[in-house]
């Protein structure tokens, strides 16, 4: 019987075959025969109902895969086509296995239809397409019963009601939330904004505005997506899809949760190594801001390297903390997150040289010592009191209501006037420059800028103030008064040199010399000379006769 039986399905099958070869024949005329290369090509999906019912990889009888998939397409829809109930079998033949639908033959698998990547058998193929065949039989006779497709159109309906609800209670939330939301920033905001300054009071309900409307639209287009994969599978032709649907969403949900359980033991370890880092520089931290109190000394390491020296430790720690950390991150060894490594590197290779150089060039500034929070300074032509050494830039306060920022590599590059180092101790050195013509006597002009800076408040005593004549030019004599002062902080020296330089003038005018630079432009009708009885005049002391001149014959 058995015998009889794969006898009559061969003959089937062949006479199927021929009939196949004839119209490819009558249709497109001659053809070279199939060759090898016809057996590895890809796969042909066999749809039936909008679903997919097997894959043919393999030629039978001559006839390609793709001719197969077309033919096989239309005989199950022909035999889906017919009313009443319809009963699935399985038979094998040597040749190939057969699915029968009510006893006529529906689709032949071969061996070479089987997925050999994936391991399948000729029998689970067979059996897969068995069961997507009686599957497609349901649906087909689903898609002609009027009253499950009702039924189908109601379930749509209560659907659609239930998103328009879901739309109205969550816009109404969020309206409640957002309004209750900045009622309560409002009381806390000066707390918030005192613990994190960057949180001022618009900023913060802004961001507390974008959550709550990001976790509505959220829970909105979520509802949409279950409500278009729900309708979609009530109705059979388009089930396959919201099939597709839920399989994503539960595809992407299981590899988000598998991701973050695998990558858990991962992160743990890499937070136990950021932990130990920063349990490392809190023990370090405090030895650091003992030397910068001068409450401890470290030899080399003084109060004004121990700030640099401790951000180049942490730098250093963190470094080696993330390196050691970087293994362990989620998706470290995937060619993308090295991609992106190699793309920031070379972009800091490439864009951060400078900012490198600065921050080198600070470095230099602050173990060379060339300059000290505190001491005033000129740099260039810009002068002021440090009040910040950076790694990147030097701010510099004038005393006149501007602070300047200058980039390390130009105070680096830079000739550097420092005015507080000469001093020992607190204070600065103080300087200012007159030019006066030589008609003037010059031991006069000398006793009247001494006299102007003993005048000056704030000059120190103990170091006598000084004059020295720098430039004979051509029409003056340049002279720079040179003297301490014992102000600290940029807008005491600002006050000092405009006391210093009033006092000047008003001695000047109260001895009656003129504050003036005439440039020469003719002989004047006397000479411009200094009479040797006005060498002293005051507030100039005389000088002493010497020994030689008090024993010359009168």
């Amino acid at each position: 019987m058995n015998r009889h039986w794969s006898i009559k399905y061969s003959l089937l099958l062949l006479l199927i075959a021929l009939s196949s070869l004839t119209r490819r024949a009558a249709a497109d005329g001659p053809k070279e025969p199939p060759t090898s290369s016809t057996t590895s090509q890809a796969g042909v999906p066999v749809i039936v109902f909008n679903r997919t019912v097997t894959v043919l990889r393999a030629p039978l009888l001559g006839v390609a895969p793709s001719d197969r998939a077309r033919h096989t397409e239309a005989r199950l829809t022909e035999l889906f086509s017919h009313p009443g109930p319809m009963k699935i079998s399985v038979t094998s033949t040597p040749m190939a296995n057969a699915i029968l639908v009510n006893g006529a033959l529906g689709l032949a698998l071969t061996a070479g239809d089987v997925d050999v990547l994936e391991g399948e058998t000729l029998e689970q193929a067979t059996g897969a397409a068995r069961s997507a065949v009686e599957l497609v039989a349901t649906e087909t006779r689903e898609a002609h019963d009027r009253n499950r497709l009702w039924h189908a159109l109601a379930r749509s309906g209560i659907a659609t009601l239930l998103l328009v609800v879901v739309f109205v209670v969550v816009l109404r939330t969020r309206t409640w939330v957002v309004t209750h939301l900045t009622r309560l920033l409002e009381g806390s905001t000066q707390r918030l904004t005192a613990a994190l300054p960057a949180l001022y009071g618009a900023r913060l309900f802004a961001i507390s505005r974008l959550l709550v409307r990001a976790g509505a639209t959220f829970l909105l287009l979520l509802a949409c997506y279950r409500w278009v994969s729900f309708v979609l599978g009530q109705f059979p032709y388009t089930r396959v899809w919201g099939e597709q649907l839920d399989g994503y969403l539960i595809g992407v949900i299981l590899g988000i949760g598998g991701g973050i359980l695998h990558a858990l033991p991962d992160l743990l370890v890499a937070l136990l190594i950021f932990v130990l880092a920063r349990a490392l520089l809190s023990v370090v931290e405090p030895i650091f801001e003992g030397i910068e109190k001068r409450n401890l000394h470290g030899g080399w390491l003084d109060a004004d390297t121990a700030k640099p020296t401790r951000r180049i430790f942490a730098m250093a720690v963190w470094a080696f903390a993330a390196v050691m950390a970087y293994p362990y991150l989620p998706g470290a060894s995937s060619e993308a997150f090295k991609g992106v490594s190699v793309l920031i590197g070379l972009m800091v290779t490439l864009g951060g040289s400078s900012l490198f150089g600065q921050a080198a060039s600070g470095f230099i500034l602050l173990y060379s010592r060339t300059l000290r929070i505190g001491e005033f300074v000129r740099v260039g032509e810009d002068e002021g009191t440090v009040t910040e050494l950076g790694v990147f830039t030097t701010k510099i306060a004038t005393g006149l209501g501007e602070q300047l920022s200058i980039p390390n590599s130009l105070v680096l590059g830079t000739v550097t006037r420092n005015y507080s180092r000469p001093t020992k101790g607190s204070g600065f050195m103080l300087r200012t420059t007159v030019t006066i013509g030589y008609d003037a006597p010059w031991r006069q002009v000398q006793a009247l800028l001494i006299d102007a800076a003993r005048r000056t408040p704030g000059v120190s005593a103990e170091l006598e103030p000084q004059v020295f004549q720098t430039a004979l030019s051509d029409f003056y004599i340049e002279y720079q008064l040179v003297c301490l002062a014992t102000q600290t902080g940029a807008r005491s020296r600002a006050e000092a040199v405009a006391a210093l330089n009033a006092n000047v003038v008003d001695t000047f005018n109260e001895y009656g010399v003129q504050i003036m630079s005439p440039h020469y432009l003719a002989d004047p009708a006397t000479a411009k000379v200094v009479p040797r009885s006005a060498w002293h005049a005051p507030p100039a002391a005389p000088e002493k006769p010497s020994d030689d001149e008090q024993s010359a014959p009168a």
